[in-house]
């Protein structure tokens, strides 16, 4: 097993509802294949029912994904003092088990590199990075063209520019969770080992793909949490934050979190398509109907992304920018 640091584990647990009762039925995850002309109306409900969804027919080689993975477990197999050259993150950089600065830790380690040409990369993954993210970037902007389309929104490329902007402010994470064999009493006990906990994307969409190892839960509107069945040859796709303002809350930001495997390690990529620092994000306009308001206040990318940092995972981060209704 991989050495982590080791702060007290009591902070890695999360108490479930009750121990040692029966698993909750997952509802169907909605499945897209991007290759069928019906994908558009598919996409649109799964962003207003689920705001999660996995898709198909991608279009991203398995070529590309397999060397990234590759390089990835080379460089989490690395004894530890390799690893942290290329840490601590500023934000960038390799984390393990601290999560961001706001006392959220995690069973994980993990590399955050920011998306851009000129920025550092440990060795041997400036160009499967590269070769990835363009291949998935390409990929979101193609959903969210279609989401455009299906929503009537001019011009299409309304959500995919921000993707496409050379300022856009996105980022790649690789996250590693290492096997922790102790689990199963903790799981007779009621309590789960959490690897990231429950949070929302603040960015536009976000694009995860991991291997075939289980750890992946989204919270449902009924308050139960449900696991999501792995799938290392499909994508599963995530709406931000940022995204669910400028629908005007038509489409849905869904809170995820990942949980300790007892005995495989879990690897997962992901890119968060962020747009650039000064973007105004609001609702657009287009979408408002009739005597429809806006339900959030007007802000930046850079005001939301530094309110957002500055808060534990699971808080609700856009509660700051909702405008108060009177009822």
């Amino acid at each position: 097993m991989v050495a982590l640091s080791n702060p007290p584990m009591e902070q890695f647990f999360v108490k479930t509802t009750k121990p040692n009762t029966k698993p909750i039925i997952i509802p169907d995850i909605p499945l897209i294949d991007l290759s069928k002309p019906e994908s558009k109306q598919h996409l649109v409900k799964a962003c207003q029912d689920f705001g999660f969804f996995k898709v198909v027919n991608h279009g991203v080689p398995a070529k590309f994904i397999n060397k990234l993975e590759l390089e990835a477990v080379k460089f989490f197999s690395s004894p530890l003092s390799v690893k942290e050259k290329s840490g601590p993150p500023d934000p960038f950089g390799y984390g393990n088990k601290s999560i961001g600065t706001n006392g959220d830790v995690g069973w994980v380690e993990y590399l955050l590199l920011n998306t851009k040409p000129e920025s550092d990369y440990p060795e041997n993954f400036r160009g499967v990075v590269n070769d990835y993210v363009s291949l998935v970037k390409k990929m979101a902007c193609e959903i969210m063209e279609l989401l455009a389309d299906e929503m009537k929104l001019q011009p299409r490329n309304v959500f995919s520019k921000l993707l496409m902007d050379e300022e856009s402010d996105s980022v790649f994470r690789l996250n590693h969770y290492p096997p922790f064999p102790e689990i199963q009493e903790n799981e007779r006990n009621g309590r789960k080992l959490v690897g990231f906990g429950e949070h929302t994307d603040p960015q536009i969409i976000s694009v995860l793909r991991s291997n075939n190892t289980s750890g992946l839960e989204i919270f449902l509107r009924d308050g139960s949490w449900v696991s999501v069945p792995p799938d290392s040859e499909s994508f599963f796709i995530n709406v931000g934050d940022s995204l669910q303002v400028m629908t005007n809350g038509r489409f849905k930001s869904v809170k995820h979190r990942v949980v300790a495997n007892g005995r495989k390690s879990r690897m997962s990529m992901i890119y968060f398509g962020g747009p650039p620092l000064s973007e105004k994000i609001a609702p657009l306009p287009s979408l408002m109907q009739g005597e429809e308001g806006s339900l959030y206040k007007e802000f930046t990318w850079f005001e939301y992304k530094k309110s957002a940092y500055k808060t534990r995972l699971s808080d609700n981060r856009l509660g700051l920018f909702e405008k108060i209704t009177a009822s």
